[in-house]
């Protein structure tokens, strides 16, 4: 039912909306010319019509015309629940506003009830997945930017995670297949310190990345799309390659292939280039189309602080005498640590390369 005037947020909130995919239907009890004067205030798009005139379509009707319904008056409950399950039969994710009792079984029908918290009844309340505090459209949207921002920070996580795990395994059977290092080009202590030095407050810091400002114009996301699809997985695949190659072109051209357990140059560079490859790889997961020159690396201070830390402690696995002991690292000259700075610009010249491709 119409309470009132429409709230003047509420018309930002639906634009917002509509280009972040989502539509904006209204379903009153109200009189339909009412509902229609008041939705083209808003800027809610598609013909009005009656709960009769939704009686007198069929659901094949119903499926073929839904599209081009953008209000509906003096609606009774089953007309509710019925455009609910007529949406969701279409593959759609519902989400569904309502305050009194008749509202209940299309709250309950629904993907996603909503009840207003304030003006709204115990009965929608209970039937409802989310309860709205403060009774405005507005809040939803707010919701759903906060909602979106959370699971890209979630993936900018999962995509660095896959794509340094990916170069672990690649440099191990790189070494073996081409038997550089004795199939070892990282020692034990080595790789321990690298995934919990260096990818562990990397990949916490990609956690609490911000919320971008063009998250809202994204499409909605297929739920019953994998997280992790093919196109993704050939992309961090890429990435997590190049970042084991260039660990195994360090590894064969460096000096020192000693046995096992003995400290040598090729195997520091080895050790000194995955720990560059994982810090900018960091970078490149932060977005998976967009170049890592284009983000502004002052708006996550924690990322930033990471960053710092994480180059700081690989420069001194390999000064400290006391690290140099456990890790079985060496000191490098000026040009091996070029070599490897080199190596660690290669990761990130594939990378914008690839994003640059499929922009």
């Amino acid at each position: 039912s119409i309470g009132g005037p429409p709230r003047p947020e509420a018309r930002d909130a639906i634009a917002t909306a509509r280009k972040a995919g989502i539509r904006v239907r209204m379903i009153t009890g109200d009189h339909a010319v009412t509902a229609s004067a008041i939705a083209g205030e808003l800027g809610i798009e598609g013909r009005a019509m009656t709960g009769a005139d939704l009686d007198q379509l069929s659901d094949e009707e119903l499926q073929e015309q839904i599209d081009d319904i953008g209000v509906i008056g003096r609606v009774a409950p089953e007309h509710k629940v019925r455009l609910v399950r007529s949406l969701r039969s279409r593959g759609e994710v519902v989400a569904m506003t309502g305050d009194g009792v008749n509202d209940a079984p299309a709250l309950k029908a629904a993907d996603i009830g909503v009840a207003m918290g304030i003006t709204g009844t115990e009965v929608s309340k209970q039937a409802a997945r989310m309860i709205l505090t403060d009774d405005n459209f507005a809040t939803i949207v707010e919701a759903v930017r906060q909602g979106r921002g959370v699971y890209e920070n979630l993936m900018e996580y999962i995509r660095f995670q896959t794509a340094s795990l990916v170069a672990f395994v690649a440099a191990f059977v790189g070494a073996t297949l081409l038997n550089l290092a004795q199939g070892a080009p990282l020692n034990p202590v080595q790789l321990l310190w690298i995934s919990f030095v260096i990818i562990a407050p990397l990949g916490v810091a990609l956690g609490f990345d911000g919320t971008k400002d063009t998250v809202m114009e994204l499409s909605p996301r297929d739920p019953s799309k994998p997280v992790l699809d093919t196109s993704r997985w050939l992309r961090l695949s890429l990435l997590g390659v190049t970042m084991a190659a260039v660990t195994l072109v360090v590894t064969a051209s460096a000096p020192g292939n000693a046995e096992l357990g003995e400290a040598t140059v090729s195997n520091t560079m080895a050790f000194v280039v995955m720990s560059l490859s994982c810090i900018v790889c960091a970078l490149c997961c932060r977005d998976e189309f967009d170049s890592v020159f284009g983000s502004d690396p002052f708006d996550n201070t924690r990322l930033l602080r990471s960053l710092i830390v994480t180059g700081v402690v690989t420069v001194l696995a390999t000064e400290l005498s006391f690290l140099q002991q456990w890790l079985l690292t060496t000191p490098l000259s000026a040009r091996q640590w070029g070599i490897c700075l080199v190596g660690a610009a290669v990761v990130i010249a594939v990378d914008e390369g690839r994003k640059l491709a499929e922009r």
